[in-house]
């Protein structure tokens, strides 16, 4: 197994899935089946491949494994470079969990144009995997990019009654920060003589450079995290997003802002990032507490959940930039319990969704009558995400809370605050969907969980667990590489000009 190019496996083998589905030919109905069981198939052998990486991952190692390095470019110094560390790893994880996930909860729900459907799944597992595995920065940028053309065809063709509208809001929001990166990349390209991403990590870039690399980086990856105030395209697309479209976007496509930040903007620019923290945590702040009182007007349960992923990106946010141990692993655990919570909540509300063809909160009531399962797994998720103990909400915002204490009295507070409000929300919608006298008359026929839908939530309850109740799995993976990340951070603060020097320009 050694020998194998297990990352280029895993990032590729979907590819191969698309290709096969390409070529499906028969009777519509004929076609749609054997799509669906051909990207099925595939995603789960993508996913118990890349099953390998984590059991084959060396605990206790901060810098990359499992690394693959071909010439592409020679002439301009750039190469195919591939590898994971333990910041990366667990988010490969992440998407080839969520895609066979979203393709059994489409199993039902998307009758139309099938087989484009699946291919446009397929590819972007393809991009997902290679955005967290590129080491070369050229690399990254296609893949990272890359996900912008089937997440716009998956909203644009199969969403709601405003689609159009959201899949462009979608794409132009992103695409502006990302041309900002690209112009940015080609500047560090040119003044570091390399785009492999370990050596631009090591290089001392200019303090006067930082600065603007810094912003450029900060435009795309806020896009993506989102922060406020630019986060208005994603109540919008999850909205109008199939289910599996929401389930992709929360789940893992939220997770390339948070990534770049550790990837890019931390080890790259150190002086610029200490410059712009008080920046960074204000607006990490106005996120997590104004998001959360909007999440409590909302009438529409995907767009309540939309903004509460606002919120808890913000956690993430703000842990990254405290920039000490505890808060750095717990922005990385939030984004991966996040990952898996806000995927799973977007499949409660598919489920409902797919019967009853509502959204709106006031259009329930008392589905514990007739849904005692569903109400059971519904209250695990959003115990969940308010951050019950046990759960694996509760390690990644108690890390961030002792990391940002240590920073500011007074940020911690304020996003404790966060706290109080994101159970208000998500306990009001628990309370006025499930509980309480079941009165209009198509819910007295609805049906409890089937058994797809009871595979599709079992792995994901125990995700939520596992990491709840042992986290020590997760951080183990994970701190060697945190920790060569801030002593390089710290070492580079205490070698350069220092944050007075970037103030004076």
């Amino acid at each position: 197994m050694q020998d194998i190019p297990i990352l280029s496996v895993v990032t590729f083998l979907p590819l191969v899935g698309a290709l096969l589905v390409l070529v499906i030919r028969g009777e519509e109905a004929d076609v749609a089946r054997n799509a669906r069981w051909v990207a099925l198939w595939t995603s789960l052998f993508t996913f118990v491949a890349s099953l390998y990486i984590w059991f084959g991952f060396e605990r206790g190692v901060a810098g990359f494994q499992f690394e693959e390095q071909v010439a592409w470019l020679p002439d301009f110094n750039i190469s195919y470079h591939m590898g994971v560390d333990g910041i990366s790893m667990p988010f490969v994880l992440l998407a080839t969990l969520l895609t066979p996930i979203c393709i059994l909860s489409s199993w039902e729900a998307i009758q139309t144009r099938v087989r484009e459907y699946m291919i446009a799944f397929l590819v972007l597992e393809t991009l997902m995997v290679g955005t967290f595995s590129a080491l070369d920065l050229f690399a990254f940028y296609m893949f990272f990019e890359g996900v912008l053309i089937p997440m716009f065809l998956i909203i644009g063709i199969w969403g709601g009654p405003r689609r159009v509208y959201s899949a462009f809001k979608f794409f132009l929001y992103t695409l502006l920060g990302s041309v900002l990166m690209l112009l940015a990349m080609l500047a560090i390209y040119f003044e570091a003589g390399t785009s492999d991403i370990p050596a631009l990590m090591a290089y001392e870039f200019p303090s006067g450079m930082q600065t603007w690399l810094w912003l450029a980086f900060f435009a795309s990856f806020a896009v993506k995290v989102p922060m406020w105030p630019v986060h208005t395209w994603l109540p919008d697309a999850h909205v109008e997003a199939p289910t599996a479209g929401s389930v992709i976007l929360a789940g893992v496509l939220l997770k390339f802002g948070g990534y770049g930040f550790l990837r890019f903007s931390v080890p790259m620019f150190p002086l610029a990032t200490d410059f712009f923290l008080p920046v960074v945590f204000a607006l990490s702040i106005v996120a997590v507490i104004y998001t959360s009182l909007v999440a409590l007007a909302q009438e529409d349960m995907k767009k309540l959940i939309a903004y509460s992923s606002v919120a808890h990106m913000g956690f993430v946010t703000i842990g990254i930039f405290a920039l000490n141990l505890q808060a750095v692993e717990g922005a990385i655990i939030q984004m991966l319990s996040h990952g898996v919570v806000s995927a799973a909540l977007f499949l409660v509300v598919g489920v409902i969704y797919d019967r009853i063809h509502s959204r709106r909160i006031d259009r329930y009531g008392g589905l514990v009558h007739r849904m005692p399962l569903y109400a059971f797994v519904f209250m695990v998720f959003m115990l969940a995400s308010v951050g019950l103990p046990g759960t694996s909400g509760f390690i990644g915002e108690f890390l961030v809370m002792v990391g940002v204490f240590q920073v500011s009295t007074w940020a911690a507070a304020l996003i404790a605050l966060g706290m109080v409000l994101g159970a208000a929300y998500m306990l009001w919608l628990y309370r006025r969907v499930i509980f309480g006298k079941l009165t209009k008359a198509d819910l007295m026929e609805i049906t409890d969980l089937n058994r797809r839908e009871i595979l599709i939530f079992a792995p994901l309850l125990a995700i939520v667990l596992w990491m709840g109740i042992y986290p020590t799995s997760f951080i183990e993976v994970m701190e060697p590489s945190v920790e060569l990340l801030l002593g390089n951070y710290q070492a580079a603060l205490a070698a350069g000009e220092g944050p007075s020097a970037l103030a004076a320009r």
